[in-house]
């Protein structure tokens, strides 16, 4: 298991409860970025927790969002997304080189 960063996921700075075992699991569903793997790591997050505006199907303010495409705009107004900007810079990962990650096969 990795050893615990200071740096904050977004289910943990949005206090969302939707990780897995977190108090929305249930209700609400797993959201798909504390599971997406293949951003494990980036900007020193757990998953795709610190890159969670490049995962389709995160929910913000109550409302499931759509592609990358479709809530991007809205992701950049984000406290967290904006968090994440400034603790990263200048090493801040570009949303294209993200989700060209995310599109490469998983490995075998």
């Amino acid at each position: 298991m990795k050893e615990r960063q200071s740096k904050l996921n977004c289910w943990e700075f949005k206090m969302c409860g939707r990780q897995p075992g977190g108090e929305h699991e249930i209700d609400l569903g797993v959201c798909p970025a504390p599971i997406e793997r293949k951003l494990d790591g980036v900007h020193d997050g757990v998953n795709a927790g610190r890159a969670c505006w490049v995962v389709t199907g995160t929910m913000c303010e109550g409302i499931v969002q759509g592609t990358f495409a479709r809530k991007f705009k809205s992701c950049e107004q984000c406290d967290f997304y904006k968090t994440v900007r400034e603790e990263e810079y200048p090493g801040f990962e570009l949303s294209a080189t993200l989700l060209g990650i995310l599109r490469n096969p998983a490995p075998l």
